[in-house]
């Protein structure tokens, strides 16, 4: 069955699922800049909206557009902005 999940105060929420290629979460992203702790490698793929990234050890920012994925490791915290909601799928590996 679904779970949702929610995050900082209802401004990340996500519903996670089992997909045909593993554990997965859909959800959408407010704008505004958050943080988030990793406990495996996850691969989050842009739905909508323009995704910008800092990875773990970076200073800079990666933006990600529509059809655009990218990975983070396990036990790691990355960070996340957006200037307007976004839509992303992430895989769970």
């Amino acid at each position: 069955m679904f779970k949702v999940n929610e995050y900082f105060g209802g401004k990340v929420k996500s519903i996670a699922f089992t997909s045909v290629e593993g554990p997965a979460t859909i959800g959408v992203i407010a704008a505004g800049e958050y943080a988030f702790g990793t406990s495996t490698v996850e691969i989050m793929r842009v739905i909508c909206g323009i995704l910008q990234v800092m990875q773990p050890g970076q200073n800079t920012w990666t933006s990600y557009k529509p059809g655009t994925s990218f990975e983070v490791a396990a036990n790691v915290t990355f960070k996340v902005k957006a200037e307007q909601e976004v839509a992303y799928l992430c895989l769970y590996k």
